[in-house]
């Protein structure tokens, strides 16, 4: 395994801010998507090797959010715009016609989250005044608003797995899926005490799990919207005011998960509650995590601390791997591409980077 680089860098121009691309959402029945095509991943599902740096994208404001299909990447800025990149290029995308025409899918506030469908058609994305908005890749178009969606700034968003309904977190301690054709909220999910951070459908379909500020991780029943199981990751007598980052599914044991929290472990835990495994960065000052994400298959997780450093885990062996300082300023997340070894990460010195072999 060789040394972590760097393949490219965003840097910031101005930009007048303009309209949403449609400034009326279309009112008609979403079908769901059918399902995606089957894609084979790579050989290898190794840390990343970066290479060069040159420019691929120039936001207006900071990219607070990331998401990644196999061919593309869409990011949004603090002042609410979306762009569409294609993620190995890191160019935006030009064939689509509104981005030719300088012209942009746009919140009304700071965008907080976004989550693609699973056939990359539809993006929905969320908003730091607590709006949902869903729209059309292809055209720009906005299919779906969820004006009232949540009462404090969403954090989270996905879509259902048939791509009917989204399931959403939020700065207002709450959790709730809203259905696409109806437009509505269908279901609240209530129980922690602090900001929810991260909420998930489990791959069984029949729970939610979700991380919080509150310190816990909860699993919550689909159909009731009971509270099934809460699980403090930290350990000690003020774990409960340790903050849980983002929880990530294992794509190849649906039992498992792994809890990023803000200490300088990261850990898998069962849905029983118990610590698998735990990785740390072995700092007691500034390595702390804010962030993490995992490989396609689950192989490795990158871990960003507050010292601005990428520590890669190998979670078969439990070994830190490698370590690199990726930005010069706190790091706001990072995605990984659903296929490939490349990885995107963004931080408030205004900067994207990505990474690949």
């Amino acid at each position: 395994m060789g040394a972590i680089k760097y393949i490219s860098v965003s840097s910031r121009r101005k930009r007048t801010r303009k309209r949403e691309v449609v400034p009326h959402p279309i009112h008609h029945r979403l079908l769901s998507p059918p399902p995606p095509p089957e894609v084979s991943l790579s050989s290898s599902d190794s840390p990343p090797q970066i290479t060069n740096n040159t420019p691929i994208k120039t936001p207006s404001s900071p990219v607070l959010c990331v998401d990644t299909t196999a061919s593309q990447s869409t990011g949004g800025t603090l002042d609410g715009f979306i762009e569409v990149w294609n993620f190995t290029t890191g160019k935006i995308r030009k064939d689509l016609r509104y981005q030719a025409q300088d012209q942009f899918m746009l919140m009304d506030d700071a965008v907080s989250c976004m989550s693609f469908s699973r056939d990359s058609e539809m993006l929905a994305t969320g908003s730091q005044d607590g709006k949902i908005k869903v729209w059309k890749i292809q055209t720009g178009q906005c299919l779906r608003r969820f004006e009232k969606a949540h009462s404090a700034g969403v954090t989270c968003i996905t879509f259902s797995r048939d791509g009917s309904q989204l399931l959403s977190a939020s700065f207002d301690q709450t959790i709730r899926i809203h259905g696409l054709k109806s437009g509505k909220t269908l279901k609240e999910f209530r129980g922690h005490s602090s900001f929810v951070n991260e909420a998930h459908f489990t791959a069984d379909g029949h729970t939610v799990i979700s991380a919080s500020s509150d310190g816990s991780v909860k699993v919550w029943s689909l159909k009731s919207t009971e509270c099934l199981n809460t699980f403090k990751p930290a350990m000690g007598s003020s774990a409960s005011e340790i903050t849980v980052n983002s929880i990530h599914l294992l794509p190849r044991n649906t039992e498992q998960f792994v809890v990023c929290n803000r200490t300088n472990t990261v850990s898998i835990m069962n849905m029983m509650g118990q610590i698998v495994k735990s990785f740390s960065s072995g700092k007691r000052q500034g390595g702390d995590f804010v962030c993490c994400v995992l490989s396609p298959r689950g192989e490795w997780i990158y871990c960003v601390g507050e010292d601005h450093t990428m520590y890669c885990f190998s979670v078969t062996t439990g070994k830190l791997e490698r370590t690199l300082t990726i930005h010069e300023k706190e790091v706001i997340g990072v995605s990984h591409h659903p296929h490939q070894n490349l990885l995107a990460s963004f931080s408030e010195d205004g900067t994207l980077k990505l990474w690949r072999p």
